[in-house]
């Protein structure tokens, strides 16, 4: 498994200084790696007492074994995971509350290329990645094609950390649904979205739900952040696909975006 390296984690500074109601239920705040768990985790984190965080790791498969705490329903916890379907994975997390956050495979791939290249990012046997003889189109399309043995393409990733989870009743929560409500969370559109996220995490909203969720989604305390990314390199990317790379992922996952709600 990778090593993820980042700042300092001291979101739960922020977290004691309002009244929390304990978790009744496990919840997992499940995605793709780099589709924003992040982001949701420090959000959630702010209405879940800090003592029901579960912060030993990102639960995933290799791991799962060492961390069946973090589903116990007789001590609830919140707990963030890059976690694949399978067997094994459904028994495991039956007794959570599952919140699946998926991003689109366009800005997906602009973000895990980036995140490859970073200081933060630790894998031995792609380190060479980081070296400067690869382009920035080249790596995109690794991250799209994957890289023969060493690392999976889009479409197995979102095919088992994501679509395979649908229908299973989890709760499908947009990244840029989240963050566009983060950025105008005065609007009706907050409102909707944060109304039927916690409902689906079963914590009741309260009245300060727009200050907590702001603190929470601010990018200072997100280790994975793209302004908190040390280059290893000069690589320049850019700011969204080519024409040329979208139909790569088209061609790579075809109908994945009309799925996940992107067309």
């Amino acid at each position: 498994m990778a090593r993820i390296g980042g700042i300092p984690d001291t979101l739960d500074e922020q977290v004691v200084r309002f009244s929390q109601q304990p978790l009744k239920q496990p919840v997992m705040l499940n995605s793709v790696p780099k589709g924003g768990t992040h982001l949701l985790r420090n959000i959630m984190r702010m209405f879940v007492p800090v003592e029901q965080h579960y912060k030993a790791d990102f639960v995933q498969v290799p791991n799962m074994h060492l961390h069946l705490d973090a589903f116990n329903p007789h001590a609830p916890m919140i707990s963030a995971a890059h976690l694949l379907f399978s067997d094994q994975s459904y028994a495991n997390v039956r007794t959570a509350r599952h919140i699946l956050m998926v991003r689109d495979p366009y800005d997906w791939v602009l973000a895990r290329a980036r995140f490859f290249v970073s200081e933060e990012f630790q894998q031995d046997n792609i380190a060479h990645l980081k070296s400067g003889v690869f382009s920035a189109d080249a790596l995109i399309n690794m991250m799209i094609f994957g890289i023969h043995q060493k690392s999976p393409g889009l479409i197995d990733i979102f095919t088992h950390n994501a679509a395979s989870w649908l229908g299973t009743g989890v709760h499908l929560l947009r990244y840029e649904d989240l963050l566009g409500a983060i950025q105008s969370i005065d609007s009706p559109q907050a409102d909707i979205l944060f109304a039927d996220l916690f409902k689906a995490c079963g914590i009741e909203r309260p009245d300060d739900w727009r200050e907590r969720a702001v603190i929470g989604g601010d990018r200072r305390y997100s280790r994975t952040a793209r302004e908190n990314l040390k280059p290893a390199n000069a690589i320049t990317f850019p700011a969204e696909l080519s024409p040329m790379q979208k139909a790569l992922v088209d061609y790579n996952a075809p109908g994945l975006r009309a799925l996940l709600g992107y067309v």
